[in-house]
């Protein structure tokens, strides 16, 4: 019977094993409500201040790779003054999902920001996000037609071998994928929420760099970002965008049944001594 129970004991600890190395890991949860640097340059925008600046070290240690200008976007006009000034009446968010503040990418002079993380062994580097058609009043805008444009949103995943900011890695590309809008007129917001997958196969060390670029749409923002690394494809592992602390990994359905069977044959061991 010891030598039953010594076997059950070894496959029960690889099953549990193999799931707690399997699990998702949240690498970035960012809901862009709390910029450092923010300063209304007009029309309900912040074009001088670099992503990096308002966000970076959001975590510690974190931070942006950009080219060109990504706008911080002034939505609800509660913050850091204004909010009133774009198309002279302020953006307007009917579904409440951009909160405060947002990211705005031009489909032009090549706008492209860059996340660079490391996913570890896992086979997949998951993204939630929303996405919606905007327009500038100023600074070179309006880009849309007064009923606006459909985005794409494209994301290409580099491997990035020794880590660090980067807009594309060491060029090597390990899976690409697009999310696309809806047409919005020019201050609102008609966001689209999506998940996507990114396959980390090929990878050197596990370092790798996700990059934004607005394909098609002239001008969109976007907001919420849940990035996590998992071995299951499109798991965001509980948590939602906003900032929250993702939920509890589930413990499996079958660990009661586990425990009730170790410490039956724990009770039948020692009888049998």
């Amino acid at each position: 019977m010891a030598q039953y129970f010594s076997r059950f004991v070894l496959a029960s600890a690889v099953l549990f094993g193999s799931a707690a190395n399997s699990a998702t890991v949240v690498l970035y949860d960012q809901d862009f409500e709390n910029p450092q640097k923010f300063v209304n340059d007009g029309d309900d925008i912040n074009i001088s201040t670099s992503v990096n600046e308002n966000y970076g070290n959001q975590p510690p240690g974190f931070s942006f790779a950009q080219a060109f200008t990504v706008e911080t976007l002034n939505i609800s006009g509660s913050r850091r003054g204004g909010g009133s000034a774009a198309f002279d009446t302020g953006y307007s968010d009917p579904g409440g999902l951009g909160g405060d503040f947002a990211l705005g990418i031009w489909d032009g002079q090549d706008d492209r920001l860059g996340l660079s993380f490391n996913v570890g062994n896992r086979n997949f580097l998951n993204l939630g996000i929303i996405l919606s058609s905007i327009d500038l009043s100023a600074f070179s805008g309006p880009f849309l037609p007064s009923e606006g444009l459909v985005p794409t949103l494209g994301f290409t995943l580099f491997d990035n071998p020794g880590g660090g900011a980067s807009l594309t890695g060491n060029g090597n590309v390990l899976s690409k994928q697009t999310l696309t809008g809806t047409a919005s007129p020019q201050a609102v917001f008609d966001w689209t929420e999506g998940v996507l997958a990114f396959s980390t196969r090929g990878n050197s060390d596990g370092n790798v760099t996700l990059q934004f670029d607005l394909l098609e749409g002239q001008y969109a923002a976007f907001d919420n970002l849940l990035i996590t690394a998992s071995d299951v494809e499109g798991d965001l592992g509980g948590g939602n965008g906003g900032g929250e602390i993702p939920a509890p990994i589930p413990l499996p359905a079958s660990l009661p049944l586990l425990a009730g069977g170790l410490m039956g044959l724990a009770f039948l061991r020692r009888r049998s001594v």
